[in-house]
């Protein structure tokens, strides 16, 4: 018997007012960092603003960094912006490091 495969995505949708309680920092914090582009709710108005789960990620990532290194949010945002690319560099270099392996096996 063959049992079919289901997807299911769950997706996260929070008020400003639910993600300032998480990442435990006040709405005036939040506004800011929207204006900074550190991310990007849906809804266009603050009172519609609907934040998913890697905004979440990343707004609590951003409260670390400001909190740790006592950073303004324009200092926030440009710090995540590098660590995006850190991450994303550091990537391709993995991915072409498993290509020279296999080229490097024939």
């Amino acid at each position: 018997m063959e049992q079919a495969s289901m997807n299911t995505t769950l997706s996260l949708q929070l008020t400003l007012e639910e993600c300032c309680q998480l990442v435990e920092a006040p709405s005036a914090s939040l506004v800011e960092m929207v204006e900074y582009g550190i991310v990007d709710p849906g809804g266009s108005a603050p009172r519609d603003w609907r934040f998913d789960s890697v905004a979440l990620g990343r707004l609590r990532r951003a409260v670390r960094l400001q909190r740790e290194l006592e950073l303004d949010w324009q200092a926030v945002a440009v710090a995540l912006d590098l660590l995006d690319e850190v991450g994303r560099l550091r990537a391709e270099n993995e991915s072409l490091r498993r290509r020279l392996l296999r080229f490097m096996e024939y």
